[in-house]
């Protein structure tokens, strides 16, 4: 049996995504900067978690304004690596972190209060087919998504970089 989504997961595949531009993308902005404040400032107790998932708050440069931007994304622990999702709510497009990945994979995630240095790669096929099922499993809506855009959407594998972890 498939797991039920929880209230994230049945809010965010109620509709598509806003679109950019729109005031909803914008009070979408006011409300992730709001969860990586509470984030921060909890260490991960509040804003930790979105329906049985981790969240852990993703370090990425603008690859054209060059500005530092952070995203809490929902992650799947993978041994020392972590996995997260470029869903965008099934959007038509991958979201601007996903293409800043790509241009500077070389970035830190924060999990709870601890800073992990990173190196971000898009899953393999193989690697995909182990890690999707996990991911369905962990947040049923990747399904809903999924079925609601025809581009695959991409996982990607952020391997850690260093034993240690930096300070914050």
């Amino acid at each position: 049996m498939a797991p039920s989504k929880g209230i994230y997961g049945k809010l965010s595949t109620a509709s598509k995504p806003p679109a950019p531009g729109s005031l909803a993308f914008k009070a979408w902005g006011v409300i992730t900067s709001l969860n990586t404040w509470v984030y921060r400032l909890s260490g991960g107790r509040i804003a930790g978690s979105m329906d049985r998932a981790p969240v852990l708050l993703l370090h990425h440069v603008g690859r054209k304004s060059g500005q530092e931007r952070v995203a809490p994304l929902l992650y799947l622990p993978d041994g020392e690596d972590m996995v997260v999702v470029a869903s965008y709510g099934g959007a038509p497009k991958n979201p601007a972190w996903y293409h800043n990945l790509r241009a500077k994979p070389e970035t830190v995630v924060e999990v709870g209060r601890e800073r992990r240095p990173v190196t971000a790669h898009v899953a393999t096929e193989q690697e995909r087919e182990r890690l999707w099922p996990a991911l369905l499993e962990l947040y049923p809506a990747y399904g809903d998504y999924q079925a609601r855009t025809e581009r695959t959407i991409p996982l990607v594998v952020l391997k850690s970089r260093a034993y240690g972890r930096l300070r914050p």
